[in-house]
């Protein structure tokens, strides 16, 4: 998708937008968002009308679907975004801060986000109000979001932990551990993950690990309802005895918004009703 960057300097002097100093005078009004969550944020912060391009992925609220795409995961159309003329570039750090070094040099601001943990989420929140002069409507956004959360510990977080598997994808079976959000919603509900101490955030895992481990719920971040019917070929297994394989709705849990604390308490409800039938 992206060209060779030849010319961007002309480029962007023929678009004419005023970055002398690097810093917008007033709030950005025209803005492109690199990275679905940022989109999301922008249209919950109220700043919705001012975005004039998205990423192929952005697709939440549905009015992000009509908006120009000059980006997808792997690359950044650089052309079609300097013909936007953006007065401020959203992006998710790890993933695009390398593509958009050349806009950087160009003076053009961007507004980097990566949240590490749900708390975090709130900062980030906050941040990204302030930089487009809505820092009241971010202040009610984040505090509510952090009441939520706070909620679901409280509620939640306590009692005998239960075994949790959390199926990313089959085949091959990979899960997730570490800093991963799924991985941190099993913790925050109170759940033991069996892959906790894997290496890798996404790891690939051998289905004889699993089956020892025993898990006594099984999560899967799908909508297709087949998509744990594989585990049915080990009956003896207690999340499969117990009916215990649950779908959570991976474009709550796997984006960062405030939309993620509704599968956070989907992964709750299914650990406390696993919890009930411990022996």
């Amino acid at each position: 998708m992206a060209r060779p960057v030849i010319g961007l300097t002309l480029l962007w002097l023929l678009v004419n937008l005023a970055t002398a100093s690097g810093q917008a005078a007033e709030p950005p009004r025209r803005i492109i968002s690199l990275t679905p969550h940022l989109t999301e944020l922008l249209f919950d912060l109220g700043a919705g009308d001012r975005i004039v391009a998205t990423d192929d992925a952005s697709d939440t609220p549905p009015e992000a679907r009509t908006l120009p795409h000059v980006a997808n995961y792997r690359s950044i159309n650089v052309e079609a975004l300097l013909a936007q003329k953006p007065d401020l570039v959203v992006a998710w750090r790890s993933a695009q801060s390398r593509m958009l070094a050349p806009i950087e040099q160009l003076g053009i601001p961007v507004f980097y986000s990566e949240p590490t943990d749900f708390a975090s989420l709130g900062q980030e929140i906050r941040a990204l109000g302030s930089r487009l002069g809505l820092q009241h409507n971010a202040d009610a956004q984040a505090d509510a979001y952090l009441a939520r959360l706070k909620a679901l510990k409280s509620r939640y977080g306590h009692g005998e932990p239960v075994r949790v598997f959390y199926q990313l994808w089959y085949p091959p079976l990979t899960s997730v551990s570490g800093v991963a959000w799924p991985a941190q919603a099993i913790t925050l509900c109170g759940g033991n993950n069996l892959v906790a101490n894997a290496a890798s955030p996404y790891p690939q895992v051998g289905l004889e690990q699993i089956i020892k481990a025993d898990p006594q719920l099984i999560l899967a971040g799908s909508r297709d309802a087949e998509a744990l019917a594989h585990w049915q070929q080990w009956p003896s297994l207690t999340a499969v005895k117990e009916r215990r394989l649950v779908l959570i709705n991976p474009d709550e849990l796997h984006r960062f918004t405030p939309r993620a604390l509704n599968a956070v308490e989907q992964v709750c409800l299914a650990i406390a009703a696993a919890r009930t039938s411990l022996p």
